[in-house]
């Protein structure tokens, strides 16, 4: 059995239907999950350890973009290999599976969706899930190759900021945009990164999905003017990449998360 990957969101019922697909391959990157035998998931699914083995751990700030290599390797080690076609998903809805998503098409793979409401969702339709269990995965040959145009760092920010082609959108709370409530990373400084806008990513829900194409644009032409160029910002470079998905769904281009977000930003700032 064969299937097409034509989007870059996915229902449960099309997952379901298409589980057991040739080549597809289901990933769950739920954040700091603890993985083990009594831990569940979707039947088959292979955990994409987006802190541990899909970040620098070196790095100074939280969930820093990997090496070209460090992604390959690892992405091989869970079997993905260059005709896989992948679907992200979490144990929150649509969350960290995002970041996931935006960095297969960071290291160049297209053919990746996210699963639309996540694990809660697909519990939700009575789908079934299982234990985790140790498995050998047969490596892959995946291959990695990097688009610096899809990601920028703290000098790359402050260029855009000043640039009145780009717009900077923050997917943090309103309290937190506004510097109403203290950030929840200890010592980090409240703010906002200079002519940014903002839009709280957990407004682009219907309970655990996304909410339809149509009421997701009215949240960019309600944001956006002449700008060419969206960059999108959060706590950490995870929830920015749910506002990227989003304008991905309502055919924006020239679409770019900002790495290290408000954590780089702030600590590099007074």
């Amino acid at each position: 059995m064969k299937t097409n990957l034509n989007s870059n969101l996915v229902s449960v019922d099309w997952l379901n239907a298409n589980r057991n697909a040739t080549g597809l391959i289901v990933l769950d990157s739920t954040i700091n999950k603890v993985v083990d035998s009594s831990s569940s998931r979707i039947p088959k699914a292979r955990f994409f350890d987006i802190k541990q083995k899909f970040s620098d751990t070196s790095a100074p700030f939280p969930s820093t973009l990997p090496s070209v290599e460090q992604f390959q390797t690892e992405a091989q080690n869970l079997g993905i290999n260059k005709d896989s076609i992948l679907v992200v998903y979490d144990d929150k809805g649509i969350y960290s599976s995002a970041r996931a998503w935006w960095l297969f098409k960071v290291f160049g793979f297209e053919k990746v969706a996210v699963l639309d409401g996540g694990l809660p969702e697909w519990i939700h339709h009575g789908l079934p899930t299982e234990n985790y269990s140790k498995e050998q995965l047969k490596k892959g040959d995946f291959e990695a190759k990097f688009n610096p145009n899809l990601m920028t760092d703290f000098e790359g920010v402050n260029q855009f900021s000043e640039n009145k082609k780009a717009l900077i959108i923050d997917a943090r709370s309103e309290s937190r945009f506004k510097c109403l409530v203290d950030e929840p990373r200890e010592g980090l400084r409240r703010g906002t990164i200079p002519n940014s806008k903002n839009l709280p990513f957990t407004d682009l829900f219907d309970g655990n999905t996304m909410k339809p194409v149509e009421e997701l644009s009215l949240f960019f032409k309600n944001l956006v003017a002449q700008e060419q160029t969206l960059i999108f910002s959060c706590g950490s470079g995870i929830t920015a990449c749910v506002l990227a998905l989003a304008a991905t769904l309502c055919n924006y281009k020239n679409l770019i998360v900002y790495d290290g977000s408000w954590t780089e930003y702030g600590s590099l700032t007074d």
